[in-house]
């Protein structure tokens, strides 16, 4: 009787230290999530794997290397018949083809205005491939930007950084969120028409 009497305090005893040890872990999560949630929230963004993964940046990259590539035939191109009438030009002053001085300066004059205008031509592409740079760069900015918004009103994060190369030096993992905004920005996102029509060509 007193062995079972022994062995039944014994098991008040156990069960009373499992409450006791559960009761203590309660309070201690309650106590961490309440100083979490009481503290800043912050979450980032690696801005390599959202440039390689929404689909905004992936279609017009594609739009911006088929202008580029465009721009740079049509440079080659101008480059290669300026070339070709300077040779021509080069070699019929050699042989003596111009027969008075008034035509030899109006072939050089020709020669000039086709390099000016080579020149104007390239400063021009140049600054319409920078606008359309700046201009997608905006957009991207302005569509993360909006979706974030949007994002946080159910997560309640006081910063989102951006995590890039090594401009944040240590970041804990479990505050990375690029896989959720990715998500969410590929669900938003709407193909243009000129996107969609580059996207066939490939």
């Amino acid at each position: 009787m007193k062995k079972m009497m022994f062995l039944t305090v014994s098991l008040l005893l156990a069960l009373t230290a499992c409450q006791n040890d559960k009761a203590e872990k309660t309070v201690k999560n309650a106590k961490a999530e309440t100083e979490e949630q009481t503290g800043l929230r912050i979450a980032f963004v690696e801005v390599d794997s959202l440039m390689s993964q929404y689909q905004f940046c992936k279609d017009y990259n594609l739009v911006l290397t088929k202008k580029a590539e465009n721009i740079q035939s049509t440079l080659i191109s101008k480059q290669r018949a300026l070339q070709q009438h300077a040779a021509a030009l080069q070699k019929k002053y050699e042989s003596n083809g111009f027969t008075t001085r008034d035509e030899l300066e109006r072939a050089q004059a020709s020669i000039q205005k086709e390099q000016q205008d080579y020149a104007e031509l390239e400063q021009r592409l140049g600054n319409e491939l920078a606008s359309e740079n700046a201009k997608l760069n905006e957009e991207l900015r302005d569509s993360i930007q909006a979706f974030l918004k949007t994002f946080n009103k159910t997560k309640k994060y006081d910063y989102i950084l951006t995590k890039q190369g090594d401009n944040i030096l240590m970041a804990n993992p479990k505050y990375d969120i690029t896989s959720q905004v990715v998500a969410g920005l590929n669900k938003r996102y709407k193909a243009k028409p000129e996107t969609k029509k580059e996207n066939k060509q490939k």
